[in-house]
């Protein structure tokens, strides 16, 4: 036998008052050792050092001196572990156990060694925080499983196997909360755990039970072995109160319970604390049919703004209670703990995770790093929020390996500063206190400025400290102010009418939608009213501006998560003002779509609308946060990218940000961005169903493909505010063998027809979120009557034998806009054929001319005082007529007329080919974008395309001289 002498234990970094007691450890060790019949070649390097530094490790290795031999010979002091080796030595440790006293001392013995060995290696410098929460977390979860394993067998050789009604095996899931959840366990945490089974039924044995009965016993028997202390200490303190009820309620509960207590009980704290919930033992696999169902309660589909307001309050009732138990030097629960950063991610999760997944982490590290690639923090907080939490979370850890208590309060004694301080690599108490304070201070601050509420006025002292013009609006809003005092409030907000504006606020606060708010709604819509009526202050259009804005609320009401959105953002509130007072639409519109709200958080997104390659990585990050196949999901997803997508082009024009052509550009390559992707989805769900569509053409084997083409508004990339998509679908399959390649194979005519169909219904079916696009396809050869899709030959001899002329004249605003680039191609070269086509000038002029004096008399306006800006004469309808007759007319002496489908670009091409002066076709152009500029102005203002027929009585009167010249 062979040990090393007590006085070759080196003491050098133990402070003097401590070495006398760690000798005497040494002493007692060295003892045990020669008791035992133990060898040690020499003492392991740091073991004084990391005696004085934590007394549970000393004791243990005094009370099981094997325990230490073991750790050194076996070499796991100096290694990390390696996947699964964890697993093995809980494995190996229990497989002897042969009853349930001989299960809890192995439980507690390889517990024991292990945490030794985990302390070591951290207070060593050996690992790193990383390790030491990944081997924490990795060591409970396996010695539950193991345990539950062990009861679960020995319970069901008395009662048989717990089975479903269909006699499918049922096994207990064990849910673990907090940070066992997270994988960020600390050195002697509780464990908080929810139990949880699949299905009702009941076992197979002879002495039955319910498997509600079955699994409720399992769950105590677990609790016991893991919690009762004994000789060998215990192995987790186990907290059940997260659980639905608490106390009070059921320790297990089915999957179908636990989903229906979420859905008709759940509290936010519950869903705060779901955040992390993980399977740690038990039966995984069904576990994640629990997440699933739960999913839903913890991340809402809109984004939750109240989530603040829920976590300030649970922070501020945190911070008084841990005032009153005196632990404001708690590093957990304290000002700028670990608590405060956990809430600044957790709070994020709760508002955005629901509609972005890549938010749903249980980490608390990951949901940091993932705010900042969103810039939804800056990196900078991020990075110091991070670097301060590990510092924490190394402190929490060093705290508690000192007795292997669960404690986060900083010592208050010297020897116990002076050992804290340096275990953490400082050289004295004061120099650690400094570092400590710097990360708290900075944590805080991060804290403070996610979760400040400038405008709340809830609390008594802060609705003392108000103005008294704010206490006379909240006054006013809950109806105590008396109605002159309300009504001298109103004229002072600028109100023109404010008899008429009390009454709209008075009808709201009676209204159905507010007195039927639950506590919390009408607590946060006591809060937003005062704050929307005192934003009304310096506007122009207040009267309208208040209508508008009431008549939001009454629609949003009921969703008060959109209350706190206003509530918390004074900048989104300042933003809906004014953007309801610019414009009726844009009022409407988040009125009718109120997940829009949003989108006022930042207004350099708001007023700056992504060009076409930015929508297309827009989509894409909006579709990639759903599965592509929950056709719900998706068409609502679309929908959403469009609403919104269209305010920030009504923002921007409104704001006079972009000119009339961006503005029309940047709508139609919103329809285009979202027709791309829905024939791709469109294609892809039937080419899983069908196959990819195939033929042979001269002789080869071809793929065919399909395309959408534009006309119109569409074609001539001027869409407006709410414009249909006229829209032509076309294939290119001809040949023999045309049919699809898969298991259940189609006649390519086929396959194409139910593409279009499909696209149809993916653009016009109404959802929670609207419509996408109101679609037009009578533009295709034979209107209604014809193929909904039709092969390109077949188009081409449709327009080059059958067409009409007004066919030839949308034929000149026609450009493929999704879709199969082959058939693109030849669609450009088809129409360039039958522009070319020679044609009688006279004739074609007389054919124009009939066609648009038809128009004339159905859709003009019959009032001579009014101006229809687009049908009536001398309006935008004369001037595109005017421009596809000199297209059909000469594109055949002229090519390069039909190179581009909008009118601007052929005025422009008019005038290079010298068949417009220069002068004449600039003011067609001028007068032209002056009066689509109007219509996108009087669609924003709610108002139509009519107009006081003086205010472009020039305008018209040229328009129509030009009518006269070229056209008669």
């Amino acid at each position: 036998m062979t040990l090393p002498a007590p006085e070759d234990l080196p003491l050098d970094a133990v402070p003097k008052a401590a070495r006398a007691s760690v000798s005497h450890l040494a002493d007692d060790f060295l003892k045990a050792c020669e008791r035992e019949g133990l060898s040690l070649d020499a003492w392991p390097a740091f073991t004084g050092t990391i005696w004085y530094y934590s007394d549970f490790v000393a004791r243990a290795c005094v009370r099981r001196p094997a325990l230490l031999v073991d750790l050194v010979t076996s070499g796991d002091l100096e290694r990390v572990y390696e996947d699964g080796e964890m697993t093995r030595h809980v494995a190996d440790a229990l497989q002897d156990a042969a009853d349930e006293p001989a299960l809890m001392r192995a439980l507690r013995r390889v517990r024991n060694r292990e945490m030794v060995r985990i302390a070591w290696r951290d207070l060593a410098g050996l690992s790193d925080l990383n390790e030491a929460l990944e081997d924490l977390t990795c060591l409970a979860e396996h010695l539950i499983d193991e345990a539950l394993t062990w009861q679960h067998r020995e319970l069901a050789r008395r009662h048989g196997e717990p089975r479903d009604a269909q006699g499918h095996a049922q096994r207990l899931v064990v849910l673990g909360m907090g940070k066992l959840g997270g994988r960020e366990l600390n050195f002697s945490s509780d464990i908080d755990l929810i139990f949880a089974y699949p299905q009702p039924g009941q076992t197979d044995g002879e002495r039955c039970l319910e498997n509600q009965q079955f699994f409720i016993r399992l769950g105590q028997r677990l609790i016991k072995v893991l919690n009762e202390k004994t000789a060998d200490g215990f192995v987790f303190r186990v907290d059940m109160r997260l659980r639905p009820f608490g106390d009070a309620g059921p320790l297990v509960m089915s999957f179908d319970a636990l989903e229906d207590y979420y859905e008709s009980h759940g509290r936010e704290w519950e869903r705060y604390a779901l955040i992390k919930a993980r399977a740690v033992a038990g039966d995984r696999e069904s576990a994640e049919q629990l997440h699933t169902l739960l999913r839903p309660f913890v991340y809402r589909r809109y984004l939750d703004y109240g989530a603040f307001a829920s976590l300030r309050d649970m922070k501020a009732m945190i911070n008084r209670e841990a005032a009153r138990k005196g632990k404001e030097r708690d590093v957990k629960l304290g000002e700028g703990g670990i608590r405060e950063v956990e809430f600044v991610g957790q709070a994020f999760q709760l508002i955005r995770a629901g509609r972005d997944p890549s938010l749903q982490l249980r980490g608390i590290r990951p949901v940091l790093d993932q705010l900042a690639r969103q810039e939804v923090m800056p990196e900078y907080a991020v990075e110091q929020l991070k670097e301060a939490y590990a510092f924490l979370r190394r402190t929490e850890n060093r705290l508690q390996m000192v007795a292997d208590q669960q404690t986060h309060c900083l010592p208050s004694d010297s020897a116990g500063q002076l050992r804290l301080a340096l275990s953490m690599g400082f050289s004295d108490w004061e120099e650690f206190e400094a570092a400590l304070g710097r990360h708290m201070r900075r944590i805080h601050g991060h804290f403070e400025q996610v979760f400040a509420a400038p405008q709340r006025a809830d609390e008594e002292e802060e609705a003392a400290a108000q103005p008294e013009a704010q206490r006379d609006l909240a006054a006013l809003w809950a109806g105590s102010l008396g109605q002159e005092r309300s009504l001298s409030v109103l004229v002072g907000l600028g109100l023109k009418d404010p008899e008429a504006a009390l009454n709209a606020v008075e009808q709201l606060r009676e209204s159905s939608a507010c007195r039927s708010l639950t506590s919390t709604g009408r607590e946060r819509l006591d809060r937003l009213m005062p704050l929307m009526l005192s934003v009304l202050n310096g506007l122009e259009e207040v009267d309208a501006t208040l209508i508008r804005l009431v008549r939001l609320v009454q629609t949003i009401a009921r969703r008060s998560v959109y209350l706190s959105l206003l509530v918390e953002n004074p900048l989104a509130l300042s933003q809906l003002a004014r953007l309801c007072e610019a414009s009726p639409w844009i009022a409407d519109h988040l009125t009718r779509y109120p997940l829009l709200l949003d989108e006022l958080l930042d207004p350099r997104s708001l007023y700056a609308p992504p060009d076409r390659q930015g929508l297309r990585q827009a989509l894409e990050d909006e579709l990639v946060q759903v599965p592509l196949d929950d056709l719900e999901q998706v068409m609502d997803r679309l929908r959403m990218f469009k609403q919104v997508q269209v305010l920030k082009v009504a923002a921007a024009d409104i704001m006079d940000v972009l000119p009339v052509m961006k503005v029309s550009d940047h709508l139609t390559w919103i329809a285009e961005v979202v027709l791309e992707k829905v024939l791709a989805l469109v294609l892809e769900q039937l080419i899983a169903k069908h196959g990819r569509p195939r033929c042979i053409m001269d002789g080869e084997p071809y793929e065919p493909g399909f395309a959408v083409v534009g006309y119109g508004k569409m074609g001539g990339l001027e869409l407006g505010y709410g414009s249909d998509l006229d829209i032509v679908f076309l294939h290119d399959s001809r040949g023999e063998q045309a049919m699809t390649d898969g298991d259940r194979p189609l006649d390519n005519s086929e396959f194409f027809a139910r593409v279009g169909q499909r696209i149809l219904h993916f653009l016009g079916v109404f959802t929670g979120a609207g419509r996408l696009y109101e679609v037009d396809t009578r533009l295709r050869p034979s209107g209604a009557a014809g193929l909904l899709v039709i092969g390109l030959e077949a188009f081409e001899d449709y327009q080059m034998n059958s067409a009409w002329t007004w066919e030839h004249q949308a034929l000149v605003r026609a450009r493929p806009v999704a879709g199969d680039a082959r058939i693109a191609e030849a669609f450009q070269a088809m129409r360039q054929r039958v522009m070319e086509r020679e044609r009688d000038p006279e004739e074609l002029k007389r054919q124009v001319r009939e066609m648009r004096e038809k128009m004339w008399k159905e859709h003009a306006s019959r009032d001579p005082a009014r101006f229809d800006l687009k049908r009536d004469p001398g309006g935008i309808a004369d001037i595109e007529f005017m421009v596809q007759y000199l297209v059909l007319a000469h594109a055949r002496k002229y090519p390069e007329l039909s190179t581009y489908p909008d009118n601007i670009r052929i005025l422009e091409s008019l005038i290079e080919t010298d068949l417009m002066s220069r002068d004449d076709a600039v003011f067609l152009m001028d007068t032209y974008r002056a009066f689509r500029d109007r219509i996108h102005e009087l669609t924003l203002q709610d108002q139509t395309t009519r107009v006081d027929a003086t205010q472009w009585s020039r305008e018209r009167d040229q328009v129509r001289a030009y009518w006269q010249q070229l056209m008669t």
